[in-house]
């Protein structure tokens, strides 16, 4: 933490300085252009959290950042993304954790240099207190430079979205009961849908992240030394494996949606037969009894002393043999 006696505005988490042996020093934000005017091999490595317009006015003049950059870093809402301004690096990422079973996402721009490191962060976003002393626990690591603490930071991100992945994997394991359930649950499709949709979400914050953690182990060599390239790949393979699971997922919750209508589908079908299959049964002594119904004089089989008894038999047999016919075929 900073010294006391210097004390930070609240939204700066974080501001300290490092020398070329990893080994940290708190300063104000009024040092930060004095740490930089020597070129002695360290840098400095600011955290923010929702900071107001004055502070990045004030980061904008110490670290010499873009307008369009903090222009972005002030409001938000940004796809993730990589840009390059001058000597600088710009990047977006988006953060996810679960609250409460769902997934609620943040960001966090990054402004990468030579010799700084400014992370700003918004909306759902752990902190990045955790990286930073066990970055700090490794100086002859941190001593690589503010890509170093970049790399950690995005490991932070990517470590955070495979339990997403895999807790909503189990949801849908404990859902598959209700799916291949005989009635229709409502509720079922509901929460199915809710699933599909937090993981293209997830998807869409993963997604991109391959392409900015390619373009660090492959571009920008002046800010990315060799040694930390090796890191960044270790990150891009993480993102990988998350990006697969959350496809796989998204996947399976297509096909359990399928699964469960068509299922609905079924046994809406079987009913509807059931249905038609009494009808039917009905519809023979309904025929029979209806045609005698009629009020004509001349009508055959009235006057024997059996007809009635014999029209019942009929009806019976009719009936008998419709039914077991009907029980045959699965109708009833």
């Amino acid at each position: 933490m900073n010294d006391p006696a210097t004390p930070l505005p609240r939204s700066v988490i974080n501001c300290a300085a490092y020398d070329r042996h990893g080994v940290r020093r708190a300063i104000t934000l009024d040092q930060i252009s004095d740490v930089l005017a020597v070129d002695d091999g360290s840098f400095v490595w600011v955290g923010m959290c929702e900071p107001a317009e004055g502070l990045l006015d004030k980061l904008q003049e110490e670290f010499g950042l873009h307008d369009l950059a903090i222009e972005d870093a002030m409001h938000a809402h940004q796809r993730p993304k990589i840009e390059a301004y001058g000597d600088s690096l710009f990047v977006v990422m988006h953060t996810a954790q679960v609250v409460d079973s769902h997934i609620q996402f943040g960001e966090t721009y990054a402004f990468l240099g030579q010799r700084y490191l400014v992370t700003v962060r918004h909306g759902a976003s752990l902190s990045y207190a955790p990286v930073r002393a066990r970055v700090e626990r490794e100086p002859e690591l941190l001593a690589l430079g503010p890509s170093y603490g970049l790399y950690a930071i995005l490991d932070f991100i990517v470590d955070h979205y495979l339990p997403i992945s895999t807790e909503f994997r189990d949801e849908l394991n404990v859902l598959e009961k209700d799916i291949f359930a005989e009635t229709y649950r409502r509720e079922t499709i509901v929460k199915l849908y809710d699933l599909k949709r937090e993981l293209t979400q997830l998807r869409l914050a993963v997604a991109p992240l391959q392409d900015i953690l390619s373009q660090l182990t492959r571009v920008h060599s002046d800010l990315v030394p060799k040694e930390v390239r090796p890191y960044f790949r270790d990150v891009l393979d993480h993102a990988l494996r998350v990006n697969e699971a959350t496809d796989t997922m998204r996947e399976m919750l297509t096909a359990a949606m399928g699964v469960n209508l068509s299922l609905v589908t079924i046994n809406q079908g079987e009913i509807v037969k059931k249905l038609a299959g009494w009808a039917a049964l009905l519809a023979a002594p309904t025929l029979i009894t209806s045609w005698y119904g009629m009020n004509f004089r001349n009508m055959p089989e009235l006057n024997g002393r059996y007809d009635y008894y014999a029209l019942m038999v009929v009806v019976a047999v009719v009936c008998i043999l419709l039914y077991r016919y009907l029980r045959k075929v699965h109708w009833l």
